[in-house]
């Protein structure tokens, strides 16, 4: 039987279908996935570390293609269970109306990306790839079948944990020289912050489509919560993610100046606000997940200039121990 949502979303007017495959392409995203190479650079710099900028080239655009990969398999999956049927004509496969192109993408993006990663390690450390194939593993298990666990409710620490810890102890091995051990402590300071900010942009997409995600069993927070209790939470997305960012300066370990990840702060407020006052009128809310990403974005990109600033102001980091 044919999907109408696939019917109405490929024989939209030009303008109208033009718009939909821009929100399907959701460009803005992408900053999620380079920013753990750029933290990574900013920290680097600041601690007067070399920087193999090839190699970080490399990491940005493999980081691309594997998101690429999981936005694309997501849609294939969110298919299969029915949960875009309704509200969602910009799904890939919505506006394709077949799956097969859009799984011959998905394969081409993941081999690509991994490849990618596999030359990138030869170059540095095995590790690079072993840390990157279980931050895909993670976002596999997060919409795959037969796990789902995002059905569960179990997306948000599933992303943290990829966008977290695993990637950024990658990107930081990925641009020091090789045979140099996995950095687990730097990337758990260094990534605890940002990956929290990259999770609430996971759960601000939730807001609008509650009813839906309802009706095919998907158990996300929101749906779990309700949007008055999820809503009540975003200051603590905003606030955590901050924090974990004031802690390293507070005990001297980052200099002062990656307090620019602040340049979030307004985003984040703003986000506040609008789901504080709306969180019950999809309509008004639905690019809730847009504002979140300019505070993850901002706040991402503050915090690595920051890093990576303080030596040209004269900061000397801490010796070690």
């Amino acid at each position: 039987m044919t999907d109408p949502q696939a019917v109405a979303s490929r024989y939209s007017p030009p303008l109208d279908r033009s718009r939909l495959w821009k929100a399907a392409i959701k460009w803005p995203m992408y900053s999620v996935a380079v920013m753990p190479v750029l933290l990574a650079a900013g920290w680097r710099l600041s601690v007067g570390a070399p920087v193999r900028w090839e190699q970080g080239l490399g990491f940005l655009l493999a980081a691309v293609l594997l998101l690429l990969w999981e936005n694309l398999s997501n849609d294939l999956f969110d298919a299969d269970t029915g949960v875009d049927a309704v509200g969602k004509p910009h799904s890939v496969v919505a506006l394709l109306g077949r799956k097969q192109p859009v799984r011959q993408w998905s394969w081409l993006a993941l081999v690509s990306g991994l490849l990618l990663m596999l030359l990138l390690a030869l170059r540095s450390s095995p590790a690079v790839l072993a840390l990157v194939a279980i931050s895909c593993a993670i976002g596999y298990l997060y919409q795959g079948p037969p796990f789902r666990l995002g059905y569960l409710g179990l997306g948000e620490p599933l992303c943290w944990l990829a966008f977290g810890p695993f990637a950024t102890a990658a990107a930081v091995l990925v641009l020091a020289p090789s045979g140099e051990p996995i950095p687990w402590s730097t990337a758990l300071s260094l990534g605890s912050g940002p990956a929290l900010a990259t999770a609430l942009v996971l759960f601000c997409s939730h807001f609008h489509q509650v009813e839906e995600d309802a009706a095919h069993g998907k158990r996300s927070p929101v749906v779990r919560l309700g949007t008055a209790r999820s809503a009540a939470l975003i200051p603590w997305f905003v606030g955590g993610s901050l924090a974990l960012e004031a802690i390293p300066v507070l005990s001297g370990s980052w200099p002062p100046t990656a307090l620019l990840g602040l340049l979030g702060l307004p985003a984040g407020v703003a986000l506040m606000r609008l789901l504080h006052r709306h969180h019950h009128q999809p309509e008004r809310i639905q690019h809730s997940k847009f504002l979140a990403l300019r505070f993850q974005a901002l706040n991402g990109l503050g915090l690595s200039a920051g890093l990576a600033l303080a030596p040209l102001l004269g900061w000397v980091p801490l010796p070690p121990g």
